[in-house]
């Protein structure tokens, strides 16, 4: 599959991939500062942003987009950075492909199963009328009674867009979303490890990632750091100057 990306900057190549129900418009001021110092590609996910619907959707099919995006690009030694699902993928090709990999940040997301049965975003999202609002308002009202946090229905709204011929759509494949969204909560597809420099970044008010998943993280990657940052589960735009500061001392 071809990946809609936005491309920035000379130097080290960094490959930013979003959380679930994101976009590489998430990305888009940390790539800008990043883009001083590194050559950045923010990718769109499958049934993401800009790039195209597909019936499958779970870690080995995002992975192998991914990987053919470094193949197609001929990106040599790229740092992956994937925040949440974007993590997972990271992740995943990381372990399956570890000669494609020069080093790996993880955004508050742990190599493991996480529950997905009650995801209340899902359920706020489906509970919209996209055939039947007629502003951003309406669908922020549909949304409130599932999400509480105004900037975190904002961020989800970015998905809707206006239909030349009035009225909204879904950008995201919601449907094959929701029909599999166990998937985007399983543990790692491939067995193996990733024995390069890995942080891990969590925000120590999420509870995405514990203490007590240090160990099963370090089976996996051998070489791996943790760092918490003063955040919630969306670390990267909730501290984005912090953030990158970070990234960029480590990558160095």
């Amino acid at each position: 599959m071809k990946l809609y990306y936005r491309e920035s900057g000379q130097g080290q190549p960094l490959i930013l991939l979003h959380g679930i129900f994101g976009s590489s418009d998430n990305w888009f001021t940390q790539a800008k500062m990043l883009s001083e110092n590194y050559h950045t590609y923010s990718l769109d996910l499958r049934n993401h942003g800009h790039s195209p619907h597909d019936d499958e959707f779970d870690y080995p099919s995002m992975v192998a987009d991914v990987l053919a995006f470094i193949d197609t690009h001929q990106i040599k030694d790229p740092v992956l950075i994937g925040h949440s699902m974007g993590g997972k993928v990271a992740m995943n090709l990381a372990v399956a492909h570890p000669d494609k990999v020069k080093k790996l940040i993880v955004v508050d997301i742990a190599p493991k199963a996480y529950d997905m049965k009650h995801y209340a975003i899902l359920e706020g999202l489906q509970a919209i009328p996209v055939d039947g609002i007629t502003s951003r308002a309406e669908a922020d009202e549909a949304l409130a009674p599932f999400i509480d946090d105004a900037d975190v229905r904002q961020f989800l709204l970015k998905n809707l867009q206006r239909k030349t011929e009035g009225g909204f759509k879904w950008k995201l494949n919601l449907p094959v979303i929701a029909g599999n969204i166990e998937k985007v909560g399983s543990e790692l597809q491939f067995k193996g490890q990733f024995k390069g420099p890995a942080l891990f970044v969590r925000g120590a008010r999420s509870n995405y990632v514990r203490e007590d998943d240090l160990a099963g993280i370090r089976e996996v990657f051998p070489a791996a750091e943790m760092v918490s940052l003063d955040t919630g589960h969306w670390l990267p735009a909730e501290k984005p100057v912090e953030f990158v500061a970070l990234v960029k001392d480590w990558v160095k």
